[in-house]
């Protein structure tokens, strides 16, 4: 596949279909998008070819589950230079669920997710703060998420 593949409006309505209900039948998404079902199929073995397409995400509300914390921390590392190394320490635990290295005050923001406060305690002290070059961190707890979707392409 080209470098230089250029996207078009079918590829972004396939997409988007996709992002808002990725249990759809190419079949259904060849009708929604007004396309035969070659065409989607086409198309979507070239997205991911590119990488564009990633597999799909089953969503959990956890908090349903009794999963009832959500926070955001933000990392402070000692030193840049030991990114790679912290963020290959961060993903082996598992309540972190998302990564960015930043700007600003942090090197690294992460999403994580446990089921209480004691839970969140622990995370913090007995796995995160133990990370080798992570000088300190700063918590914030989600009180609610009111907004969750995905970015639809035009």
């Amino acid at each position: 596949m080209p470098q230089n593949y250029q996207f078009d409006k079918t590829d972004f309505r396939i997409i988007n279909l996709l992002l808002e209900d990725a249990n759809l039948a190419y079949t259904s998404i060849a009708e929604k998008a007004f396309v035969s079902n070659g065409t989607v199929h086409v198309r979507m073995e070239k997205l991911k070819r590119l990488g564009v397409v990633q597999g799909s995400q089953l969503k959990v509300d956890y908090h349903k589950l009794g999963w009832d914390i959500t926070a955001f921390i933000g990392i402070y590392l000692d030193k840049s230079s030991l990114y790679d190394e912290a963020v290959s320490a961060l993903e082996a635990i598992p309540e972190v669920v998302n990564l960015h290295y930043t700007t600003g005050s942090y090197s690294i923001f992460a999403k994580i997710i446990c089921k209480d406060t004691n839970h969140l305690r622990e995370v913090l002290n007995e796995k995160i703060q133990k990370v080798g070059g992570i000088q300190r961190t700063e918590t914030f707890i989600s009180l609610e998420e009111r907004l969750n979707r995905p970015l639809l392409l035009d």
